[in-house]
C-alpha cells in the first residue's frame, strides 16, 4: 500500500488571492533564473551548434556524428546518484549540496562554451568536440542538480509555480541560445555569439549564489533502510575501500530504487505506467507536426510565426496557468484535467487536415494544443516532485523523466510510416487514442495514491 497523509493545507480551500501570490515568492522567482541557465546550453551543443558547423564547412558526416553529444541528457540517470550523494570538496562545504553542484555544471559550460568560441573546427575539430562533450555533460549535471533543488526548495502546492517559472526561463533561454546566437554570429562571427552565451552563463551562476540551500532531512524510514546496509556490511568480511564503495553503491543506486518500491508496493507499477503514458500523445503527435503544416500547404513563414512564435507564447501562457491551477485545486484534479486535453487537443489537427491551409484553423488548433501542453508541464512537473523521497531527490527525479519520455520518443519512430498509410485526419485521431491509458491511469492514481496526499520523506515543513 502506498502512504498517504491528510494534506495540512487541503488545495481548494485557498483563496484565488493566495493562488496568485505563489509567483511573488523569492524562490518561484529564483527558478525563471534558473530555467534560463538550463535552457542555455541546450541548443548550443544542438541546433545551433550543427548550424555553425555547416556554416564553417564542416562535412555533413562529421556534423552527424557530434549530434550524438546532445544524448548525456537522455543518459543522466546513469550519475544522477553522484549529483545525489557525492560531496564536492570545499563546495559542498560552502554552498551545500545542491547549490554546489549547479555552481560546479554551471563554471563547467561557461568553460566550454568559451572553449567552442576560440576553437576553430576548420583545424581542430576534435577539440571542438571535447569542448561539445564537456558543455553537454555539464548541462545535463545542471539540469539533475537544478530538478533536485526546484523539488526541494519549496512545498508541494507550490511545485506548479516552480514549473511554470523555470518552463518561462527555459524558453527565453531557447530563444537567445537559438535566433540570439544565429542574430550575433550574422552581425559578427561565431566566436563573438558562443563568447557572448558563455558569458550569459553568469545568469545561473550569480543565482545560485544568491539563493539558499533548501533545508530537508531524511525520514526515519529512509534512515532505517539504510542503517539495514550498514548492519549487512558490518556482518561480512567487506573492509577499506571494499565497504566504503559497497556502501556508496547501495545507497546511492539501490537505495532510491528500493525506497520508491517499500513506499509504494504493487501500486508502483500503475505509478510507473502513468508517468510512461502521461506524455506520450504530445510526444508522438509533435514529431509530425512540422511535415503535417508543410503538407497541407502552410508557408514556412506562416509556421515560424504560427507554430513557433505563437505557439511558445500559448505555451508558456498555460504553463503559468498550471502554476496557479496547482495552487487553487491541488495536483489529482488537474492531472485527470490535463491528461483528458492532451489527446482532446490533438483531434483539433484532425480538424485543421479537413480544413486545408486556413490560418485561422492554425491559430486555433496551435492555441489549444499549447495551451493544454503548457498546463500539462506544470501539472506534471509538480506530480513528479511529489514522488521524491528528498533523500535520494535527483536520482528518482531523473528516472521519472526518463521513463517520461522514452516511450514516446521510441513509437516516435514510426509516425512517419504511420502517416503516410493512414493519411493525417486518421493519424491525430490515433496520436489521440493512444492517450486513453493515461486518463484511466489518472483516475486509478486518485484511489489508490491520491497526490496531493502522498507523504514525501524528508519534508517535515512547508517552506
Amino acid at each position: 500500500m502506498t502512504e498517504t497523509t491528510a494534506a495540512p493545507n487541503a488545495p481548494g480551500r485557498r483563496g484565488w488571492g493566495a493562488a496568485f501570490a505563489v509567483y511573488g515568492h523569492p524562490r518561484v522567482i529564483g527558478m525563471l533564473f534558473l530555467g534560463f541557465s538550463a535552457g542555455l546550453p541546450l541548443l548550443l551543443v544542438g541546433g545551433t551548434f550543427t548550424a555553425w558547423l555547416r556554416d564553417l564547412g564542416v562535412e555533413l558526416a562529421a556534423i552527424g556524428f557530434l549530434s550524438w553529444v546532445g544524448m548525456a541528457h537522455s543518459i543522466k540517470v546513469f550519475w544522477a546518484p553522484v549529483v545525489d550523494r557525492m560531496a564536492l570538496p570545499l563546495l559542498t562545504r560552502w554552498f551545500g549540496r545542491r547549490r554546489a553542484w549547479m555552481l560546479f555544471a554551471q563554471g563547467v559550460i561557461a568553460l566550454a562554451l568559451a572553449g567552442i568560441a576560440f576553437t576553430d573546427p576548420r583545424e581542430h575539430l576534435w577539440l571542438v568536440a571535447v569542448w561539445a562533450i564537456l558543455a553537454a555533460f555539464g548541462s545535463a549535471t545542471q539540469d539533475i542538480a537544478i530538478d533536485a533543488y526546484r523539488i526541494e526548495a519549496v512545498s508541494r502546492d507550490r511545485q506548479g509555480a516552480m514549473a511554470a517559472s523555470y518552463v518561462f526561463g527555459y524558453r527565453v533561454a531557447l530563444l537567445a541560445a537559438g535566433a540570439g546566437a544565429l542574430h550575433l554570429a550574422a552581425a559578427g562571427d561565431w566566436s563573438l555569439a558562443y563568447g557572448t552565451m558563455a558569458a550569459l552563463m553568469a545568469v545561473g551562476i550569480v543565482t545560485t549564489l544568491i539563493i539558499r540551500e533548501p533545508e530537508v532531512g531524511v525520514d526515519t524510514r529512509t534512515r532505517r533502510l539504510e542503517q539495514r546496509v550498514i548492519d549487512y556490511l558490518d556482518r561480512t568480511r567487506h573492509r577499506g575501500w571494499r565497504r566504503d564503495l559497497t556502501a556508496w553503491f547501495i545507497g546511492a543506486v539501490v537505495g532510491p530504487f528500493a525506497d520508491f518500491w517499500q513506499r509504494f508496493g504493487l501500486v508502483a507499477i500503475a505509478i510507473l505506467l502513468f508517468i510512461a503514458t502521461f506524455r506520450i500523445s504530445d510526444i508522438f503527435m509533435g514529431v509530425m507536426a512540422n511535415p503535417f503544416y508543410l503538407d497541407l500547404g502552410f508557408s514556412k513563414t506562416e509556421i515560424a510565426n504560427v507554430a513557433a512564435a505563437f505557439g511558445l507564447a500559448m505555451t508558456l501562457t498555460g504553463a503559468a496557468i498550471g502554476g496557479l491551477l496547482v495552487m487553487r485545486f491541488g495536483i489529482l484534479r488537474m492531472l485527470i484535467a490535463t491528461a483528458i486535453l492532451a489527446p482532446l487537443t490533438n483531434l483539433t489537427f484532425s480538424w485543421l487536415a479537413t480544413l486545408g491551409p486556413q490560418t485561422y484553423g492554425l491559430v486555433f488548433a496551435i492555441m489549444a494544443d499549447n495551451i493544454s501542453g503548457g498546463l500539462a508541464i506544470s501539472v506534471f512537473i509538480a506530480y513528479l516532485s511529489s514522488l521524491t523521497n528528498t533523500a535520494y531527490t535527483a536520482t528518482q527525479y531523473a528516472l521519472f523523466s526518463s521513463i517520461m519520455t522514452l516511450p514516446g520518443q521510441f513509437l516516435g519512430g514510426f509516425t512517419g510510416l504511420l502517416a503516410a498509410h493512414i493519411g493525417w485526419f486518421w493519424f491525430f485521431i490515433s496520436s489521440a487514442v493512444i492517450g486513453l491509458p493515461a486518463i484511466l491511469l489518472a483516475v486509478l492514481l486518485g484511489r489508490l495514491a491520491h497526490p496531493d496526499r502522498i507523504r514525501q520523506p524528508g519534508r517535515d515543513s512547508p517552506v
